[in-house]
């Protein structure tokens, strides 16, 4: 397991407004009908802290014909050329807001055409949920298969889009980390995955028969995963013993742990926010991506 340089504490803090909102019984209550998204990473704050300007790109809402139904996306690219590589951004519970756009531009910034599919629209609203619990029931309506056909059906608009078919890596945070990893082990044309924070472990259901754990003999590319020591809902266990399994099966798995990091040390419009950490993990990610032919 490669581990970063040491870096300061840090604490997780609980957002006052969604505590306000529940009461001490009901954020209690609702632990476990969110579990693994720690609710002490906190919900959508104003705006983000990291704010990409969309000058010198190709950037803004698109529709992605996804079978019964067109999904929202939110994509950016470069202004000129083609053949971009392309990266799927899968989104946390939260929906796809400003920040999950923000992430597209910096990557377009990068050379990448990125695409953010609003993968959660037949199941609900997700940014319009009035807590964190109210986002992952959404979540967790949504059925792998469905999941994996919206990813397929993505690709193929990005390839429509002037994205290489060639050249194809996904990312994702918290929710979206665990779709990294069952992606990843569906879509054989991908070259890189990158996880950041996703749970590994967990109860497996109709709509989702198999969690990460189960999956390793049949991921398909190289996995990065990056994910915090604080991390209440991500035990260290469970990814020690990914890791594991990743290397019984001859699978390639860089696993970084960030210590004193909490759940959501990326997403900067939460308190969970730790910018040492997020942006180590950033620099990470796009060497990892490059270095396994994505670029």
């Amino acid at each position: 397991m490669e581990r970063p340089p040491e870096a300061p504490p840090a604490e997780e803090m609980i957002s006052p407004p969604l505590f306000e909102r529940l009461g001490r019984r009901g954020f209690v209550g609702s632990v476990g009908g969110a579990a693994g998204y720690t609710l002490a990473a906190g919900p959508v704050m104003a705006q983000t802290i990291v704010t990409t300007p969309a000058d010198g790109l190709v950037a803004g809402e698109v529709s992605i014909p996804a079978g019964d139904r067109a999904l929202p996306g939110y994509r950016a690219r470069p202004a000129s050329g083609r053949d971009w590589p392309v990266v799927l951004v899968c989104q946390e519970i939260f929906g796809l807001h400003e920040y999950v756009k923000d992430v597209c531009r910096r990557l377009a910034r990068e050379g990448y055409l990125a695409v953010a599919p609003d993968y959660y629209v037949r199941q609900g609203d997700a940014a319009a949920a009035p807590d964190v619990a109210g986002a992952a029931a959404i979540a967790g309506r949504k059925p792998d298969e469905e999941l994996f056909r919206d990813l397929d059906a993505t690709l193929a608009w990005a390839g429509q889009d002037g994205g290489s078919a060639e050249k194809v890596a996904v990312i994702g945070f918290c929710r979206g980390g665990r779709n990294v990893w069952a992606y990843a082990a569906r879509n054989p044309r991908l070259k890189a995955g990158v996880a950041w924070y996703g749970p590994v472990a967990g109860q497996a259901s109709a709509l989702t028969p198999r969690v990460p754990l189960d999956m390793a003999a049949d991921i398909g590319c190289p996995i990065l995963g990056l994910y915090g020591e604080a991390d209440t809902g991500i035990p260290v266990d469970s990814l020690r013993e990914m890791e594991k399994r990743m290397r019984e099966a001859g699978k390639r798995f860089t696993l970084v742990i960030y210590p004193g990091a909490p759940h959501g040390f990326h997403a900067d419009y939460r308190p969970s926010y730790r910018a040492e950490q997020a942006q180590a993990g950033w620099r990470l990610m796009l060497d990892f991506l490059r270095g396994n032919g994505v670029a």
